[in-house]
């Protein structure tokens, strides 16, 4: 069965770090752009971030900037996402997807992890 699985969510206090994971199985990832996005109650989705097929390019918007980092490792088949200096309004659950490219559509999808930024 293939699937993608996303770990590592929680609640955090503001300014804090949280790592995400997407774990990959039947499939491998490295021949996938992957994307992480997310999703408050009454708001739409949104990109987070993009990282390319082969030569590791990363995409943020400029909300997550300077905070965000996305990574691959090929060997574990695993996509990361790196929080740091979280705030309320990160508050959302996060989604990891596979692509053709980051600018396309994202076909497959995990089923999330939530993170909740609060004192």
């Amino acid at each position: 069965q293939e699937q993608l699985v996303e770990s590592g969510g929680g609640l955090v206090q503001p300014g804090g770090s949280l790592r995400l994971s997407c774990a990959a199985s039947g499939f491998v990832l490295d021949v996938y752009a992957m994307g992480w996005f997310r999703q408050a109650p009454g708001k739409e989705r949104e990109v987070v971030s993009c990282i390319s097929i082969r030569d590791g390019s990363t995409y943020y918007p400029d909300s997550m900037k300077g905070r965000f980092t996305i990574s691959r490792d090929n060997a574990k088949n695993t996509v990361y996402l790196q929080m740091n200096s979280l705030k309320p309004g990160d508050t959302a659950i996060y989604h990891c997807a596979t692509s053709q490219n980051c600018g396309g559509a994202f076909e497959f999808w995990g089923q999330g992890t939530q993170v909740t930024v609060s004192s």
